[in-house]
């Protein structure tokens, strides 16, 4: 009846309305909208998305809260600025909008392609942990009609989002310093970057099974592709290459070199006879080219990779045997002892939720492609600082700082991935509600995911701690100042791994959780840079700037708040999410006074705090929060 059903689906014969919430799969409308879809040229996925994307909020949050954030942010680099200089004339206000644009299209840069390629991999990893793409498959869609529909349907946000910010950066030009040729220039870059990524986080969603695998095969290419054009750039591979320059070649393969070369005012005669057009013109070319050949490569494969085709051979046939050979000896013997061996069962742990983490191949035997592709990128920091230190010259922080920092940003990321895709598997595969079943408490569930979590990136966790060890023997850094970095690390990684949790439990819609848990620690991320680049320019006391900062301090905190306590509020989150961008801003202006023990303190009660937030209701509204029935654990 199902298969009956499913074929008059396709033809027409029964018709089957398209959910009006986008968080559904779109495989339902798909299967009897395809010709509806057909004027529109990417094909029906597209044309969903389309007409789907208006109905939500969302839609028009998103594109109203990012120009505002810009704007915000604007008026507090002006009033920075006015606060602790003086603005004499034309040429002032030309400095304020050149260096304003230069901190704003960095900005929108890592934004677009964190977003793109986290959108992107959510999009398809959501319809294989649902079952849903064998129907997309099933369809008359074609091979180019799923596969581009999916990654432009994921960029539809995005793309809002960049239109609704152009008039505010047009804004800038009207201060003077910028030209409409640095913007136009720059928004191409940035467009270009994110077909990039978006079409790399899709080709590694289609490709991976697991979701942790494409998410952290995504993350660690865009950051191993941003590192190594810029430790190129730094003259750690020579100063030129083929008659070019290194900082060139860096500018024309890095997104980051190219947006930053696209906010230098150009100089006449600076374009050479090999690249007239300017290397940040090339990078555009060659973003293309890129998407053109990783969405060539996901149209090729796409039917072969799915659905899975893991295979699992039976040891116990041989070959002889399936060829009715007679089997020797010590064929028979072997195999006999292999079936005994499996017929055994194993030994499970009393905390049966660890062992399951840590035992089993719970994510996919192809996660060591992850590690691999980590263990190459740290290979690539620890080279990079090896040479600076044997360079035999004076170092400053943000020398020591280019090649450690990716890698600890990284490495959080990735633990908080694991945390959050570790309970978004449970709930896409149906498996929670079997687990919930059962008579495991409420700490053995949750501490084995967190201890599961540690486990399965413990590469992520030691390599970085291993290479701040090595600066500490090389008498880079001090005793003290080690201690600190480690402490506050393993308070970071406890916090990124329990909002992981957190977003996990809260949230029903895997997609929504991941994107929560991510963007709350990417925006961390972005926002204590954006800080640091903002203070760095427009240099002030501390008690001017927390005046002229407090709201995008305030707005942190909303945000924070909406993200971790909306869904499940608690005066304690609340005291959290407001504390934390304040602690946080107070431990920036300390790091930059080179007041480590207050960043050590600050970062440690914060974010500890936070961790303690998310982590007892976890455990003592566990039932709440899952469904179960209310039940007293010990």
């Amino acid at each position: 009846m199902g298969d009956w059903r499913l074929a008059a689906k396709r033809r027409g014969a029964i018709p089957c309305h398209e959910p009006l919430s986008r968080g559904n799969s779109c495989s339902h409308a798909v299967l009897a909208n395809h010709e509806r879809g057909k004027d529109l040229l990417i094909g029906p996925v597209f044309a969903r998305e389309v007409r789907t994307a208006p109905r939500s909020a969302r839609h028009y949050i998103s594109r109203a809260v990012y120009p505002l954030a810009l704007l915000i942010l604007t008026a507090t680099a002006w009033l920075v600025l006015t606060g602790t200089q003086t603005v004499r004339g034309v040429g002032d206000l030309a400095r304020f909008g050149a260096v304003l644009f230069q901190i704003l299209a960095p900005l929108q840069l890592a934004l677009a392609l964190f977003f793109t390629a986290l959108l992107a991999v959510n999009s398809v990893a959501q319809e294989k942990d649902r079952r849903t793409l064998v129907l997309l498959l099933m369809t008359r869609l074609t091979n180019s009609e799923l596969v581009l529909g999916k990654l432009l349907a994921s960029m539809l946000s995005v793309l809002v989002m960049l239109a609704s910010a152009l008039p505010l950066f047009m804004l800038a030009l009207l201060l003077g310093g910028v030209s409409l040729e640095q913007v136009l220039r720059c928004f191409a870059i940035t467009l270009a970057g994110m077909f990039a990524a978006g079409s790399l986080g899709s080709l590694m969603a289609l490709w991976r099974e697991k979701t942790f695998q494409t998410v952290a095969l995504t993350a660690v290419l865009l950051v191993f592709w941003v590192f190594v054009w810029e430790a190129i750039s730094q003259g750690f591979s020579g100063e030129r290459w083929l008659g070019i320059q290194a900082s060139d070649w860096a500018t024309m393969f890095s997104p980051w070199r190219a947006i930053l070369e696209s906010t230098r005012p150009a100089l006449s005669g600076e374009s050479s006879m090999l690249l007239p057009a300017g290397p940040s013109a090339f990078f555009v070319v060659f973003a293309l080219a890129a998407s053109l050949l990783f969405n060539a490569v996901a149209i090729w494969r796409v039917r072969v990779w799915n659905p899975s085709r893991e295979v699992q051979r039976r040891r116990d046939r041989p070959s002889d045997e399936q060829a009715g050979q007679p089997r020797s000896a010590a064929t028979a013997a072997a195999t006999a002892s292999r079936r005994q061996a499996r017929s055994a069962s194993r030994r499970v742990w009393d905390s049966p939720i660890l062992w399951r983490e840590i035992r089993t191949w719970a994510y996919g035997r192809k996660v060591l492609f992850v590690r691999v592709a980590y263990l190459a990128l740290f290979l690539a920091s620890a080279g990079s600082l090896v040479s600076l230190l044997q360079s035999g010259e004076p170092l400053t922080r943000g020398q020591l700082a280019l090649p450690l920092v990716p890698l600890l940003l990284l490495s959080l990321v990735l633990v908080n991935a694991q945390a959050v895709t570790s309970i978004t598997t449970e709930k896409d595969n149906r498996t929670l509600d079997l687990l919930l079943a059962t008579d495991l408490t409420p700490k053995e569930f949750i501490y084995g995911k967190l201890c599961g979590a540690f486990y399965n990136t413990k590469e992520m966790l030691l390599l970085p701690i291993c290479l701040c060890a090595y600066l500490w023997l090389e008498n880079t850094v001090l005793l003290e100042n080690l201690l600190y970095l480690l402490g506050g690390l393993l308070v970071m990684y406890a916090f990124v791994a329990m909002l992981g949790v957190h977003a996990g439990m809260t949230y029903r819609s895997s997609g929504n959780a991941i994107a929560v848990s991510l963007g709350t620690v990417f925006f961390l991320f972005v926002g204590v840079a954006t800080s640091m680049r903002v203070m760095l320019a427009f240099s002030g006391t501390f008690e001017v700037q927390l005046q002229i900062f407090w709201p995008l301090i305030l707005g942190g905190g909303i945000g924070l708040y909406f993200a971790l306590g909306w869904r499940n509020p608690s005066r304690a989150i609340a005291i959290a999410s407001l504390a934390c961008p304040f602690a946080t801003f107070f431990a920036i202006t300390s790091f930059l006074l080179s007041y480590t023990l207050q960043v050590f303190f600050v970062v440690v009660a914060t974010y500890g705090f936070a961790t303690a937030t998310m982590l007892v209701p976890a455990i003592h509204e566990f039932d709440v929060t899952t469904g179960r029935t209310a039940e007293s654990h010990d």
